[in-house]
């Protein structure tokens, strides 16, 4: 056999909470898992051990900054090309990479995740199709404290602080205006359900989607 190709990248984007990571899995539910691999753009943070503080506290990972998308970039090129990629893994509750990594292999469809790939020069030019996942700051809010208290060790009070300090003033300033890059804008059930079944229909999929958004 030779060297299977990516032939289309989709990067999914959307505030935190908003219902990105949701939509994209559906997606590569709907291109089939033997058709289509996942990027998290949460696995590329920097490591942020030596600076960390306390749970809410002064590191920013809502900022560009704080994400290697010089390797994210590099990870898609070379999946484009066919080759494996050595994705890393990150550790939410140390705040560091993790010495182990995830073999990504190539497959026809790639879909990248993640609140910013949209607002980087380097990983946005790489997307075949670009979506943005446009939910209210109150649903976004309730969604990320229930995800981080309880899949993250994360405490109330910390992911509020760090709401109103950091997830806020980065989503206002570098995701919401990324969304002006997007093909597809979901802001209600109806548009998640029509974009995904245009996508899957494009795709010659023919999926019956439905809509927890």
């Amino acid at each position: 056999m030779g060297i299977k190709l990516v032939q289309h990248i989709f990067g999914i984007s959307g505030g935190s909470g908003s219902g990105k990571t949701y939509f994209a899995k559906h997606l590569v539910e709907s291109l089939g898992p033997e058709n289509c691999v996942m990027i998290l753009q949460d696995n590329y943070y920097f490591d942020q051990s030596h600076k960390f503080d306390f749970d809410g506290g002064s590191v920013n990972f809502d900022h560009p900054s704080s994400l290697d998308f010089g390797l994210l970039a590099q990870h898609l090129s070379q999946l484009k090309r066919g080759e494996n990629a050595e994705v890393p893994l990150y550790d939410f509750a140390t705040h560091s990479r993790k010495k182990e990594t995830i073999q990504v292999e190539a497959k026809p469809y790639l879909v990248v995740d993640g609140i910013l790939v949209l607002h980087s020069d380097e990983v946005r030019p790489l997307f075949d199709t670009s979506v943005f996942v446009d939910t209210p700051e109150a649903v976004r809010y309730e969604r990320r404290l229930l995800r981080d208290t309880l899949e993250r060790g994360r405490t109330a009070e910390g992911v509020r602080n760090q709401f109103e300090s950091q997830v806020k003033p980065m989503h206002d300033m570098f995701v919401e205006p990324s969304k002006v890059h997007a093909q597809y804008l979901i802001s209600s059930e109806e548009s998640y359900v029509n974009c995904l079944t245009q996508l899957s229909e494009k795709f010659g999929i023919g999926s019956e989607p439905t809509s927890e958004s």
